[in-house]
């Protein structure tokens, strides 16, 4: 019992530091990943702010891994009800000043590709599952099966920044940057940390509860 609440603990906390750098990547105005192309404009076109947006995707998104017959843990649910909502939070707390220079835009959103997988690091360690989008690539590379799961997730990629683009999200260098180098710095600050992801037995929410079950007997 204890440790499923230290290991609920260790996801918010790495939720939160993923949303911080996540935060910097919007901030610095030089355009976003895929994913945020769409939150952001479904953000413009209706009172909902980028937070929330994310949050109504990522259970849409959470629906259809649950419709694949995909495990499903406590990280996957509060991957998607949290993160967008920290950015919110962060946001509105505005800790960042406004950034005036490219080059240091630049350098603000390869530091918060490494921040973010620091917050990788953290909620995945705790074994309880990985973010509902991760879930949806596993998902289609499952019912696509001739294709490398590489592939897989370049198509769903590229289907988001296009949605994303009609929605007028706003894509420039940053999205570049965020296609090329969010995998480089995952691997980065992985190695150095000593983590690798693949090692990690995930549970899914009714092992986790079962958990806490025989933590009462």
């Amino acid at each position: 019992m204890r440790e499923t609440l230290m290991g609920w603990l260790r996801i918010t906390a790495g939720l939160f530091i993923f949303a911080f750098g996540l935060h910097l990547t919007i901030h610095a105005s030089i355009g976003v990943g895929p994913w945020d192309t769409v939150f952001i404009g479904i953000a413009a076109k209706t009172p909902l702010t980028y937070g929330l947006a994310a949050t109504c995707v990522n259970l849409l998104i959470l629906a259809a891994d649950v419709a694949m017959h995909e495990a499903i843990g406590f990280g996957t649910i509060l991957d998607a009800v949290l993160v967008g909502n920290f950015v919110d939070l962060i946001t509105w707390m505005n800790l960042v000043p406004e950034i005036r220079s490219t080059p240091l835009a630049i350098a603000v959103y390869l530091g918060g590709l490494f921040i973010m997988a620091f917050g990788q690091y953290i909620y995945m360690r705790a074994g309880q599952g990985c973010g509902p989008k991760d879930s949806f690539v596993v998902g289609v590379g499952k019912r696509l099966h001739k294709l490398p799961i590489g592939a897989v997730q370049i198509l769903i990629q590229a289907a988001v920044l296009i949605f994303g683009f009609l929605l007028g999200g706003p894509i420039g260098i940053g999205t570049l940057l965020s296609v090329t180098c969010m995998g480089i710095s995952m691997q980065i600050v992985f190695s150095l940390l000593h983590f690798e992801p693949r090692s990690i037995k995930h549970k899914n929410v009714l092992e986790t509860l079962q958990t806490i079950r025989n933590g009462y007997y």
